[in-house]
């Protein structure tokens, strides 16, 4: 049982998947950061200096200056800056497996446009190089 999941676990498709979350995982945070850090701060200062990560709706009816003082006393609270900024997040990720997606199927399909090594002979119906001008199995011309 050990030596199958083995070669369960060393086959290409298992090893390519493992980096690919790996891989995900890391890039998500990067993205998160990039959106958290580096975009909303711009949008924010333009749209009146709005924190997006600091808007929330407070449902408990206790006012609070903060989103972290209304977590912290255990308020309900809607966070809606974190919500666009996970919707951000996830847009920037799914733009981004899309063009690698697309990449790899543009290749892929290059890959199935070569031209057939063989053909059938209109004869006899065998399989013949491509290039060939006479049929190997009945020699009729082709």
């Amino acid at each position: 049982m050990f030596k199958e999941f083995k070669e369960f676990a060393m086959k290409g498709s298992v090893l390519d998947l493992a980096v690919g979350v790996v891989l995900g995982g890391a890039f998500g945070k990067i993205v998160t950061s990039f959106v958290s850090d580096i975009l909303m701060p711009p949008i924010g200062l333009l749209l009146g200096k709005v924190d997006f990560s600091n808007l929330y709706v407070n449902l408990s009816g206790v006012t609070y200056a903060s989103l972290a003082e209304a977590k912290k006393a255990g308020a309900a609270t809607l966070n809606i800056g974190l919500f666009i900024n996970a919707i951000i997040d996830f847009t920037i990720i799914a733009f981004s497996v899309f063009l690698v997606v697309k990449a790899l199927n543009s290749t892929k399909k290059k890959a199935e446009a070569v031209a057939p090594a063989t053909k059938p002979c209109p004869f006899c119906l065998s399989a013949i190089p491509a290039a060939a001008t006479k049929c190997a199995h009945c020699t009729s011309q082709v």
